[in-house]
């Protein structure tokens, strides 16, 4: 049986992330009342305050969109946050829907989850089949628990909790800061601040060899909405596209887009991180979804949304 969520009341949990905004916007199409939660109106990484929320506001499903994220220096730089902050927002969130009755929640996770030399694509399977990519495993330890704890309150409790594990997003709303951000708006960040200042070359991390998957943030966002409509089972499901692309690959399709044609050197004292993570959609597949953005139009609208302004930058913070 499908869950409709026509006239519902459905909370986004990181509704100013890239996500959570994404999932906004969808959900507009959806009929349902959407409710959301400013950092300064709700702490979610104080349980009590989470519990107060949900008791208070009874939404009928949850997306579990926030989290703290960054790319490969920030993971590095911050492994205690990276692991603590994850941990206790999505067991606060997960708890409380428990707690107050929720009717389906949605965990989001990462594709980061998965050994660092998975085979390849990644099926669902391959969870803790190895050792994790060093340099992000405190952020991919967080959503192992966060899926474990949905399959946890599922076997125990039977709520409806499901879990998503998103491939490598991008697109309005993403972080550029170049000290914290993903490859993808690094990228596009560094390619326009190049071409502005007329310079003559940009600079990329390792090799340039590494395959990654890039899926834009609306298309996961549809992805999303359709599992919670459509799917209610204890195993996490893969959101990909399904298709690679070298790292120096995709600075070339970039610089193309934003207009540089400077040169791209490599610099082979950073890492490369994982070699290659394509993660196989086969089951998202099977339930009749697939992604709607190709990669050089989604490029496209991201640089379209940096130009607007439409993004944010999250530096590299120290706990206090």
């Amino acid at each position: 049986m499908t869950f409709d969520l026509t006239s519902k009341k459905v909370f986004v949990a990181g509704h100013r992330g890239m996500v959570g905004s994404a999932l906004v916007r969808r959900l507009a199409a959806e009929n349902c009342e959407v409710l959301v939660a400013t950092r300064k109106e709700l702490d979610l990484t104080r349980q009590e305050e989470v519990e107060l929320w949900m008791e208070g506001n009874k939404p009928d499903a949850v997306f579990l969109a926030a989290a703290k994220v960054g790319g490969i220096v920030a993971n590095n730089s911050l492994p205690a946050e990276f692991l603590y902050q994850n941990l206790i927002l999505e067991a606060n969130i997960i708890h409380a829907a428990h707690k107050t009755g929720v009717n389906k929640l949605l965990f989001l996770g990462s594709s980061c989850i998965y050994p660092k030399f998975a085979p390849q694509p990644i099926a669902e399977d391959s969870l803790l089949t190895g050792p994790l990519e060093p340099t992000n495993e405190w952020y991919a330890i967080a959503k192992i628990a966060g899926i474990k704890l949905c399959q946890a309150y599922r076997r125990q409790y039977s709520d409806d909790f499901i879990s998503a594990m998103p491939t490598n997003l991008y697109g309005p709303g993403d972080n550029f800061d170049l000290t914290s951000s993903h490859v993808m708006p690094a990228l596009i960040r560094k390619a326009h601040e190049a071409k502005m200042q007329k310079r003559s070359e940009i600079t990329i991390w390792g090799t340039g060899t590494p395959l990654r998957e890039f899926l834009h943030v609306d298309d996961c966002a549809d992805a999303c909405v359709h599992l919670m409509k459509n799917y209610s089972d204890d195993d996490h499901v893969n959101v990909g596209s399904e298709q690679e692309i070298t790292i120096f690959h995709l600075t070339e399709l970039i610089c193309e887009i934003v207009g540089f044609e400077g040169k791209i050197n490599k610099d082979l004292s950073k890492p490369d991180g994982t070699p290659r993570k394509l993660m196989s959609g086969e089951k998202l597949r099977a339930l009749g979804w697939k992604p709607s953005i190709n990669l050089e139009q989604g490029i496209r609208d991201a640089y379209s949304a940096f130009l607007k302004g439409d993004y944010s930058e999250r530096k590299i913070e120290t706990a206090v």
